[in-house]
């Protein structure tokens, strides 16, 4: 493993940096996510067209970049840095890897171009709030977790043939999905549900507009403002099958892109958290050095110093598990452990959190208002681990992905690990 980085690499760090350095200040961060949007449309054009950063990890043949999923972690740290709201996330490591894994070609072309450039923004949306487990970040995502035939999932109904409603190769959708992640706003649906009923049971992954008839969303209100939930209602909504007809779900095709899929957004999603973590640390690292105390800088006493000490630990410990994690998904990289991404996700949530909990404390009553954006890191700790965790369901999951517990015992470390 090679962890220097190109000056190709370096390139996108210091450009997207300069950037959102400019755009991104505390008036503009509260202004973005009070928007219909949840984010700023003006500055994510600009992001999509100039720095083409939904294409980053995308092939050039379907109008992307050309990159790997390196270049997309180093610009997620970056955005993590500012907590940028935008839809970046879903639309580039989630949305966009499934088309390209899943999609026949006809799909591939009419939508991953789309998705490059920023015209079209994506969304997953998965029912029961099961997202962890769908990417297998959490529990094998082999079992029932999009419905299972019953209620509260989202069902899936072919038409079409045999005198039903609707169009030959035309499906039907009706159900809910809450905390889609973006699903408010997003031009493009992935919509995981359930098909077959008991007989033929499967999991399929459909494409929805979101102006399609029947659709129904509406933004949640979330603790964490900077990433914009959406509550998805489908009735009878016509979809198409993502893929063609025997690509399968849970165990099959549509499950393991699933998780690989996961495998991305994990490193991805860490690698925001580790760069929010830095930036929430050298924010209270220059506040200690002006706030006085006893007549002196709280950060000149020895007990300060020692747990601003631990956190920069912490979080460079955080970042090489995130650079490990982006060389393991942009493999598969002989000798990297499979679980990488998951490990590297739950280390970087605990550092944000323990570093974001620290800064409140150092930065004494001040850091407790709503007017401070310290909460605002705390915030994005917290909310993250609700969506993708929690954090000890994340480490068991890579422990039995990377075989730890191996085939035979460890049920009782296992129940540990997971309790």
């Amino acid at each position: 493993m090679d962890a220097a980085f190109t000056d190709e690499q370096d390139e996108i760090r210091r450009t997207l940096r300069e950037l959102l350095r400019k755009r991104c200040g505390s008036d503009d961060l509260r202004a973005a996510v009070r928007t219909p949007e949840g984010y700023d449309p003006d500055l994510w054009r600009q992001l999509a067209q100039h720095l083409g950063l939904p294409g980053l990890a995308l092939p050039t043949a379907y109008g992307g970049v050309g990159c790997g999923p390196t270049e997309l972690v180093l610009a997620c740290e970056e955005t993590g840095r500012v907590l940028l709201p935008s839809p970046l996330l879903p639309t580039a490591a989630l949305v966009a890897p499934l088309v390209l894994a899943v999609g026949t070609e006809a799909q591939r072309a009419e939508l991953l171009p789309a998705l490059a450039s920023g015209e079209l923004t994506g969304a997953l949306a998965v029912p029961g709030g099961q997202l962890g487990t769908a990417l297998a970040l959490t529990a094998r995502n082999g079992g029932d977790w999009a419905g299972g035939g019953r209620a509260g999932g989202i069902q899936a109904r072919e038409c079409g043939g045999g005198g039903g409603r609707g169009t030959a190769g035309e499906w039907r959708l009706y159900g809910e999905a809450a905390q889609v992640l973006g699903g408010h706003s997003a031009g493009l649906l992935l919509v995981a549900a359930h098909a077959g009923g008991y007989a033929r049971s499967r999991t399929l992954l459909f494409v929805v507009r979101g102006d399609a008839p029947g659709v129904e969303r509406v933004r949640q209100t979330a603790m964490d403002e900077t990433r914009a939930l959406g509550v998805v209602q489908l009735r009878d909504v016509p979809a198409s099958l993502l893929g063609a007809e025997g690509a399968g779900g849970g165990n099959g095709r549509v499950g393991r892109a699933l998780a690989q899929a996961g495998a991305g957004v994990a490193a991805a999603l860490a690698a925001e958290a580790v760069g929010a973590a830095g930036a929430a640390l050298e924010r209270t690292v220059e506040y200690v050095k002006v706030r006085e105390q006893f007549g002196r800088p709280i950060g000149s006493f020895q007990a300060v110093q020692h747990r601003l000490a631990d956190l920069y630990v912490q979080v460079q410990a955080a970042r090489s598990a995130v650079c490990y994690a982006a060389w393991a998904v942009g493999g598969p990289a002989e000798g990297a452990e499979p679980g990488a991404p998951g490990l590297a996700l739950a280390h970087a949530l605990e550092t944000l959190r323990a570093v974001a909990g620290e800064a409140i404390q150092l930065h004494g009553g001040i850091g407790f208002t709503w007017e401070h954006d310290a909460h605002l890191f705390f915030k994005r700790a917290a909310c993250d681990e609700l969506l993708f965790g929690p954090v000890h369901r994340l480490r068991a999951q890579a422990a039995e992905t990377a075989g730890v517990f191996g085939d035979g015992g460890g049920g009782e470390l296992r129940a540990e690990v997971s309790a």
